[in-house]
């Protein structure tokens, strides 16, 4: 994340707000905080994150030569870096900054979290909301959010937070950091269940967000989800198709992928077209529409803003050439495998090919999930399906339709050898898979 123009800390207020121990510096002001030494950290609070992969101390020196104005480090750190601040934990450091940024902020702070449509629905209310300040990609761990926060602009008109939780206990280690005004529970699925353990699990992880409301926040969850429907928030608002307090209907999508429907709120309807590609945009929006409604602001004006909004890298990104490719990459569970299969099937195009990997971290659901998909596919009519690296019985119910690729490459390979100017394809996995690649060659190769 790049230098930010929302603080001006002395470094003794940096030191003290961290509990740590400031071994040189002091009255120097700092403006922006950072975890990568590769980024713009002229003038930044540089925190040595220990990570699965990188240790953060390992990069102080470079951050020192980019012109860091304090490093924040372990009680390891067996450099001299002047100014630094030790601390027992430093991402525990990264948090109290947040929190400290957090106290100063006087703006409506919107915090969103849901099996899927997180990132679709912050990117719609940033769209919404003009001068907002929002999450960076997928900021949304206990590292991205509280960089999110932290490094909140001067003169941001609203923060819109993407909140992740890998099982209990996540969002609420995050909440002083976030104390949301408003937050939005996009939906439940069948998603995580390793590490959520169960639905219950699942639904009681994602409510940890509306627990972080102060007295006059107000919960925005689906109307058919009663499972967060509990009656602790101090106000909740609810979106659905057909009904709730914002309600979509009429949901029609072009041949690109693009919705366009009716949004009913406050007793006004509107006619929205969007921008993002997928039929399931319309409930983001409704769930966007929501946070309008709790926080007063003109709804004609705001969905303008959000009807303009473009989506993020690897979520239904649509490249348009000799045939069409959908990037919907970057992960994958079954209500998004489902919500970019059905759009698939309502884009008029010449033929229709799904490529699918595995979705991960589905525990007991696992095999049922995939060949559910599978099955949908052929309901769907898509003419084609082929399968990477799939061990889970993907593809039973497919028929012929099915092709199983040994990897990459050779799902490359095949779809060379079918697809036909006017075709689309979709490509869709978990993270893991990396199917990303194959969807950024096939897009390469379909420019005109």
């Amino acid at each position: 994340m790049s230098a930010a123009a929302g603080l001006r800390w002395p470094i003794h207020a940096v030191a003290s707000a961290v509990s740590g121990r400031l071994v040189g510096g002091g009255e120097d002001i700092v403006g922006s905080v950072s975890t990568d030494s590769r980024s713009d950290v002229s003038g930044a609070v540089f925190v040595a994150i220990r990570g699965d992969r990188f240790d953060g101390h390992d990069f102080v020196a470079d951050a020192i030569v980019g012109g860091a104005g304090v490093v924040i480090v372990d009680r390891s750190y067996q450099g001299v870096a002047e100014p630094r601040i030790v601390v027992d934990d430093t991402r525990r450091a990264l948090l109290d900054l947040a929190v400290k940024r957090r106290s100063e902020l006087t703006v409506p702070v919107i915090a969103i979290t849901g099996s899927t449509g997180k990132t679709s629905t912050k990117d719609l209310l940033a769209a919404g909301i003009a001068g907002s300040w929002a999450s960076p990609r997928s900021f949304n761990n206990e590292i991205g959010l509280p960089l999110t926060v932290v490094n909140t602009p001067e003169g941001s008109t609203a923060v819109v937070l993407e909140v992740g939780s890998r099982g209990r206990g996540h969002i609420a280690s995050l909440q002083a950091a976030v104390r949301p005004d408003v937050a939005v529970v996009t939906n439940l699925g069948v998603v995580h269940l390793e590490t959520f353990g169960s639905e219950e699990g699942l639904a009681d992880a994602k409510y940890e967000l509306i627990e972080a409301l102060g007295p006059s926040g107000v919960a925005v969850v689906p109307d058919d989800e009663h499972r967060l429907q509990r009656g602790t928030a101090p106000r909740q608002l609810t979106f659905g198709e057909g009904r709730g307090d914002v309600s979509v209907a009429d949901i029609v999508v072009d041949a690109l992928g693009h919705p366009t429907f009716t949004l009913s709120a406050r007793d006004t309807s509107h006619r929205v077209s969007l921008e993002v590609a997928g039929a399931h945009q319309a409930h983001n929006a409704a769930a966007a529409v929501c946070v309008a409604v709790a926080l007063g602001y003109d709804i004609r004006e705001f969905v303008e803003g959000l009807s303009k909004a473009s989506g993020s890298a690897w979520r239904m990104e649509v490249h348009e050439g000799r045939f069409t490719v959908v990037n919907d990459a970057y992960n994958a569970n079954p209500q998004s495998v489902a919500a970019a299969l059905e759009t698939l099937a309502a884009m008029r195009a010449g033929r229709r090919y799904a490529v699918l990997g595995p979705m991960a971290e589905l525990g007991p659901v696992c095999e049922t999930a995939h060949r559910d998909m599978g099955r949908l596919a052929l309901e769907l009519g898509i003419d084609g399906l082929i399968v990477v690296g799939v061990d889970h019985g993907y593809c039973i119910g497919a028929g012929a339709l099915v092709t199983n690729a040994v990897d990459i490459e050779d799902a490359a390979d095949t779809l060379r050898a079918v697809v036909e100017p006017g075709d689309v394809v979709l490509v869709k996995a978990s993270r893991s898979a990396g199917l990303e690649r194959l969807a950024i060659a096939l897009a390469e190769e379909a420019r005109p």
